[in-house]
């Protein structure tokens, strides 16, 4: 689930389309709400309210009785429908390995190689500090 909220809806959209996709009806169109976001001073300190964060929520059911549910960070709603769509797919016996290796696999390989080139990129802006100590007393 982590994969498919970081890719884009087009990313998405664009795999499913080799799929010949059964059957579905939405249970929960897409919608969109806040949470709550809480903090810790810290990391280990009493918990405040950060904030809120806007994010959309879908549920799909296929005719043969999975139920799949989609959430993301934003405004997508579509982007949702997908994720709810994926996560009912993979609990179908019949598309299980084909989504996994037709749609999450790649879309998890494209987000390592984005991760990675963010942190070369960060990583060429590293600047060692360092102190020269003197050797009087």
């Amino acid at each position: 689930m982590a994969v498919l909220a970081h890719a884009e809806a087009g990313e998405i959209a664009a795999r499913l389309r080799a799929f010949a996709l059964p059957a579905h009806q939405d249970l929960r169109t897409p919608e969109n709400g806040l949470v709550m976001l809480r903090g810790r001073v810290g990391g280990d300190g009493a918990p405040f309210n950060l904030g809120e964060a806007t994010v959309s929520r879908a549920a799909v059911r296929l005719a043969s009785g999975e139920v799949g549910f989609g959430y993301t960070l934003g405004r997508d709603g579509e982007k949702a429908r997908l994720i709810a769509l994926c996560d009912a797919l993979v609990q179908s016996r019949d598309f299980s390995a084909s989504v996994e290796r037709d749609v999450i696999a790649p879309l998890r390989e494209q987000l390592t190689i984005r991760r990675k080139q963010a942190a070369a990129e960060t990583a060429a802006t590293k600047v060692d500090f360092y102190t020269m100590v003197r050797g009087e007393g």
